[in-house]
């Protein structure tokens, strides 16, 4: 492979053709019939890549996390226990990180503040779902046009919430909406008080001051534009997640696989790449419009036309006094994990396996098929 600016520019158009886009006058495309099919399909090539990356890891180390994946026969809907575990040993960082492998969409590791759980059947000891959250996006639009933040404190207040990075059931557990065991589950007590426990005074690293260790909100977008998990999810009468709007359609992922060889490229240029910390989803997308005006190609590329669902969970009553500093007391919703577990048991699980068939048939070996690649 060749590092010529004309060499590059056909890597570009190729790879983005290969996901399924046409490229009219230097913009983007998606096709007339868009579905979920189609976005997934522009996260195959990054998610094959993450794969190959981790073979050899996965060879090694799946034969020993594969008994914590049910088959459909270990599940017994009116006995399924959800336990909430916060990631901290070992072997529950390799099994959270073989679930997310799982996913159609590529794996990242989240950036800045970060915490990680997985929801086990305490009925089979079996694995339901996993929740990871991370530092929240200081510009998000969707978020900001909510709130008018004091003047000078938009860090600070934004700091007091997290976004969800990932969030998802594992087979068959998904197809018994345990999607929405695990969405209750991020808005729970204790998660909130985990968070609590982890950040109360912490000094940041980039700006070295410390941040209220309250958590009153989390942000998330949908996979796959409209969300069918965060829809209508309610605890009884509360509203747990509340849509604000879908994102522009922007961003980088469907670059993903060019990036190494856009900091090749400037590096070649005598463009210094930012690497290692500091180096977020920011760094990223900064490098990529610096390549892209490198090589004469227009910054209309980074629009993808996915525009994905925006969802607000607040975990406080009062949060649009408390974001908008006239208020600084958080009033926070009374959410117990346990009994936000047996309403989704009650509410969506027993009726959805009595409702649909499949389920009893999956067998965990399947994921094996899922990760390894011949």
């Amino acid at each position: 492979m060749t590092n010529s600016k004309n060499d590059i520019r056909q890597q570009v158009f190729d790879e983005l053709i290969s996901l399924g886009f046409e490229i009219r006058d230097g913009e983007l495309f998606l096709p007339d019939e868009q579905s979920k099919n189609v976005y997934r399909k522009l996260h195959e090539p990054a998610k094959h890549q993450e794969l190959q990356r981790r073979q050899d890891w996965l060879n090694r180390r799946l034969p020993k996390y594969l008994k914590y994946f049910a088959d459909g026969s270990d599940v017994q809907p009116n006995a399924v226990k959800p336990i909430l575990i916060e990631v901290q040993k070992q072997w529950q960082h390799e099994l959270f990180r073989i679930a997310r492998l799982t996913w159609s969409l590529p794996f990242s590791s989240g950036f800045g503040r970060r915490m990680r759980f997985l929801i086990v059947d305490g009925s089979n000891d079996k694995l339901i779902g996993i929740l990871c959250l991370q530092s929240p996006p200081l510009s998000f639009p969707v978020r900001d046009q909510k709130f008018n933040y004091p003047n000078g404190r938009k860090t600070e207040i934004v700091n007091q919430t997290m976004d969800i990075q990932t969030l998802g059931a594992i087979p068959p557990y998904n197809r018994l909406l345990g999607g929405k065991l695990v969405a209750l589950a991020a808005s729970s007590n204790e998660v909130r008080a985990a968070y609590r426990q982890k950040y109360s005074g912490r000094v940041t690293e980039m700006e070295e001051r410390i941040i209220p260790a309250e958590l009153v909100a989390l942000t998330t977008t949908s996979a796959f534009g409209r969300s069918s998990i965060y829809n209508r999810l309610k605890y009884r009468d509360i509203n747990i997640a509340v849509s604000i709007g879908y994102t522009e359609g922007y961003g980088t992922f469907h670059l993903e696989r060019l990036y190494p060889i856009f900091c090749k490229y400037l590096a070649s240029q005598g463009i210094a790449v930012r690497m290692g910390y500091g180096s977020g989803p920011r760094a990223k997308w900064q490098t990529i419009l610096r390549a892209l005006d490198k090589l004469g190609l227009s910054r209309k590329l980074m629009i993808h036309g996915l525009k994905r669902e925006a969802f607000l969970f607040p975990l406080i009553t009062n949060l649009k006094d408390y974001m908008e500093g006239r208020d600084t007391t958080p009033q926070y919703v009374d959410l117990p994990f346990q009994e936000l577990a047996n309403y989704w048991r009650e509410r969506w699980l027993c009726p959805r396996a009595e409702r649909v068939d499949g389920w009893h048939a999956w067998k965990k070996a399947a994921i094996k098929n899922m990760l390894i690649l011949k």
